[in-house]
């Protein structure tokens, strides 16, 4: 999707196409001294030294000159690269698109937001019916003059006429929250401070609702707010005893009856349970330490769960709410040879969401586990489960690929039948691209996918430019979907490399229990032999190569520059978690992350942390590849000092004459907080600096 891509006319110029020596020069003038103060600190008997410990006060008068300072370097670098306009021209082309996110239907009124080609931040509308005119419910535009501060719909009761949405100022985690007369389109007196809230769910009526409420340091509690009532009276009803690393969620069931409670231990077990809203009853325990995980969903008096117990690519289990024993429980969707992403319920249907080589699939079913004819998908991509209502009739999906852009469709429950209902019309033609999926052996010898894209009938010389990305943790799995950074990188006669890592959720959870904790190096021998099978089938060689990764994804490409700084010869880092050592001690963490990277308080999570940590793993004297860092002050789910430190250790460690910059932005962070055009600008940055450095831009 286009709002996707945000977080990843002229023509390129001719010399960016087809195949080109590398550059006379990748070198750049040196960057800003950074004074170094050593620290001394040992951890379960190992000293480690920190030179660049002041940096992680953000605040401070030397660290905000230093920001400056990078900031300004960085600038400098590539503002003025020969190819920059034209990138930047041509990513606003695939970018700058109307598109319509699907529709929620609530009391016969339809949610959705749009965001028009011309508009900075999606517009929340509301219609009365699918084929009306829309009227403008809600415009983030309106919220801030330079557009940094958005808005997310939280939920809308099942009536129409309440919803609640959050206000984000930056690109912080934190929001303010806000209730909502949808008849009046109008703000009621209900007002939340700056927070971090979860899982609203309205009752049916709209009379109040169910949210998280957490603090780092405490964790979550789940509270419930009677509209027109002070937040400060909203009482307390769950999560007491649980901690920072669980996270916890509450979901009113379609009919009002019950409500759903979901405790999940990072990303690997999750424990669920049910409280009789009609007779407030006790919260009663479904699944309780059971070690796995469970997807909870309710239709009428049944709870449909997918589970990985017993089935580590996923089953579907209901629960008949009257004996929810689990000798009671009815298997209705067993495990198959695919693993299950996720599950909805909508017009009566089960709808089972599997990747298949990465790629979509969705099975249909009655609510019995009766198989019924699936969906018919236009081709190898990504397609979600469709989402709708279980007494409705029609549901909404959507179909991507690399190159091709999203198509929203609409699906009647009673005939079966899909029909598209939104497209993203975007100036690319996908026949012009090659898609392709290989598989290549890792360290250990497992097989591991990867996609390919790239022009059709590109000559394989050894010597195109490549841009190899990867996440690799927290069960995400990176299934096709539209990328306007693959499309332009093709474009220009270069390889976009998709490496589906272990880590992800692409086969289940084995597939990502193999990728965490203790199993952490898996992930950087996977994406390093992904690289080398690149280089060996003569795509690309080392000076040609680049690798890309984001957040876990960062962490990542640190990774694998700190262990071959030999096999790459640029690296984007954006939003990364580099000091594994210090990082649970950071104010601004995500605790639950603790649970899939480790705590190096605990002494054998520590062996293995300290064994990759990039931060630490830093050595001078070392040729590394050019390194452009990414990150800014509102990230309040990665500490960016993280980026502030590796900055300054690489550039002091580094003898290839390659730069080392960082690209800071002082208002955005990890959820976003960027403008569309200054989204593009920085895409265009960091485009010019691969192409500066694979040999792309030379006269």
């Amino acid at each position: 999707m286009i709002f996707d891509a945000l977080i990843a006319s002229a023509a390129i110029c001719t010399a960016l196409a087809g195949t080109v020596a590398d550059a006379p020069s990748t070198g750049a003038p040196a960057a800003p001294a950074t004074l170094r103060q050593d620290v001394h600190e040992t951890m379960h008997g190992v000293e480690f030294i920190d030179s660049y410990r002041w940096l992680e006060d953000q605040n401070s008068p030397q660290t905000r000159d230093w920001i400056d300072a990078q900031n300004g370097y960085t600038r400098s670098l590539l503002e003025n690269r020969p190819a920059r306009k034209a990138i930047q021209a041509r990513l606003a082309e695939l970018m700058r698109v109307d598109h319509v996110q699907a529709p929620i239907e609530r009391g016969g009124r339809y949610f959705l937001w749009k965001k028009k080609a011309e508009d900075d931040l999606p517009i929340l509308y509301t219609r009365t019916s699918l084929d009306a005119a829309d009227q403008v419910l809600l415009n983030p535009l309106l919220l801030s003059e330079d557009h940094t501060t958005s808005a997310i719909l939280m939920d809308v009761a099942a009536n129409g006429r309440t919803l609640v949405y959050g206000i984000r100022r930056g690109g912080g985690d934190e929001v303010e929250m806000r209730v909502m007369n949808v008849d009046r389109r109008a703000d009621l007196p209900d007002s939340f401070p700056r927070a971090l809230y979860d899982g609203v769910s309205l009752t049916p009526d709209g009379s109040g609702f169910y949210y998280t409420w957490r603090t780092r340091a405490a964790g979550a509690r789940i509270r419930y707010h009677a509209v027109g009532t002070s937040p400060a009276t909203d009482r307390e009803l769950f999560g007491e005893g649980h901690g920072p690393g669980d996270w916890i969620g509450a979901n009113v069931a379609e009919d009002g009856r019950h409500l759903v409670i979901t405790v999940q231990h990072g990303w690997a077990s999750s424990d669920v349970y049910i409280k009789d809203l009609q007779t407030d009853g006790a919260i009663t325990p479904i699944v309780e330490g059971v070690g796995s995980l469970f997807e909870p969903w309710i239709a009428d008096d049944v709870l449909f769960m997918k589970t990985d117990l017993d089935a580590p690519r996923g089953r579907v289990v209901a629960v008949d709410l009257a004996h929810p024993g689990r000798d009671k429980w009815k298997e209705i969707v067993a495990q198959g040879a695919d693993a299950i992403q996720e599950i909805s319920l909508a017009g009566g249907r089960l709808f089972v969401h599997y990747l298949h080589d990465v790629s979509s699939r969705v099975e249909v079913f009655a609510a019995d586990g009766k198989r019924l004819e699936p969906l018919r998908l236009p081709g190898l991509g990504t397609a979600g489960a469709p989402a709708g209502s279980w007494r409705g009739h029609e549901a909404f999906y959507g179909f991507t690929s690399f190159t091709v852009p999203r198509t929203t469709y609409i699906y009647d429950t009673a005939s079966g039948k899909s029909r598209p209902w939104a497209r993203d019309v975007v100036p690319v033609d996908p026949e012009r691209f090659e898609v392709r999926q290989v598989w290549y052996r890792s360290k250990d010898a497992t097989r591991v996918p990867m996609f390919l894209i790239h022009r059709k009938g590109l000559a394989l010389d050894g010597n195109r430019p490549t841009l190899l990305y990867g996440y690799g943790g927290f069960d995400v799995s990176l299934a096709p979907s539209f990328n306007p950074t693959a499309v332009w990188w093709a474009e220009q006669g270069g390889v976009y490399a998709v490496a589906n890592i272990r880590g992800g959720g692409e086969f289940g959870e084995e597939w990502h229990r193999a990728g965490m904790l203790g199993a952490k190096q898996n992930v950087f021998d996977d994406f390093l032999a992904a690289a080398e099978w690149l280089v060996a089938n003569r795509y690309t060689k080392p000076a040609r190569l680049a690798i890309r990764g984001g957040s876990n994804g960062g962490l990542l490409v640190a990774a694998a520059l700190t262990q071959r700084p030999d096999l790459f010869a640029a690296v984007l880092c954006e939003y990364p978690d580099l000091d594994m050592i210090r990082y649970p001690l950071f104010e601004n963490n995500n605790p639950p992350a603790l649970l899939e990277y480790g705590d190096a308080r605990v002494a054998d999570q520590f062996r293995f942390l300290s064994a990759y940590s990039p931060y630490q793993k830093v050595s001078k004297g070392v040729s590394y590849p050019a390194v452009l860092l990414t990150s800014g002050d509102q990230d309040t789910r990665v500490p960016p000092l993280q980026a502030r430190k590796m900055t300054a250790a690489l550039q002091w460690a580094t003898t290839s004459g390659r730069p080392v910059a960082l690209l800071y932005d002082t208002r955005s962070g990890h959820a976003g907080g960027k403008p569309f055009a200054k989204v593009v600008e920085d895409l265009s940055l960091e485009a010019a600096f691969l192409t500066w450095q694979l040999g792309m831009d030379s006269p």
